[in-house]
């Protein structure tokens, strides 16, 4: 199976060219938006470990509060699909069930399944919360 993420002209050519060269028959899915980056990742884990060295948990703490305060609320108005699942068998457990869902080992989906855009709306919340509590996170290249 092939996936194509096109983020311009020629990476749409090339799918195009890849889809003119295939035997039919075949099946097509086309997503809206791209995966979230490598480069979104690593930022997501430095803000982590920034988050613990200036406070009381542990950056697999905070991923999981991460996840859950801003990563859920995000998919669950975006996603249909995570919304039905994650009301269904999430949502009535507690907060505490909840967080530890998040954090490994379980380790519930969220960011995984996130866009390139979402991902982007997620860090600006783990951002503005952090530095809204007087953590000082790095500054990401934009």
């Amino acid at each position: 199976m092939s996936t194509w993420v096109v983020r311009d002209e020629h990476s749409r050519e090339m799918a195009i060219n890849a889809l003119r060269g295939r035997k039919v028959p075949f099946t097509v899915k086309l997503s809206k938006g791209a995966p979230r980056s490598i480069e979104q990742n690593k930022l997501q884990r430095m803000w982590m470990i920034e988050a613990q060295l200036q406070g009381d948990q542990t950056a697999e703490e905070y991923r999981g509060f991460c996840k859950l305060n801003f990563g859920v609320p995000i998919l669950r108005a975006e996603n249909e699909r995570f919304c039905e699942v994650y009301d269904r068998l999430i949502r009535p457990r507690t907060y505490a069930e909840k967080i530890e869902l998040m954090m490994a080992p379980i380790d519930l989906p969220v960011t995984r399944i996130m866009t390139s855009k979402q991902k982007t709306a997620y860090l600006d919340k783990i951002y503005n919360h952090f530095s809204g509590i007087g953590y000082q996170l790095t500054q990401p290249n934009r």
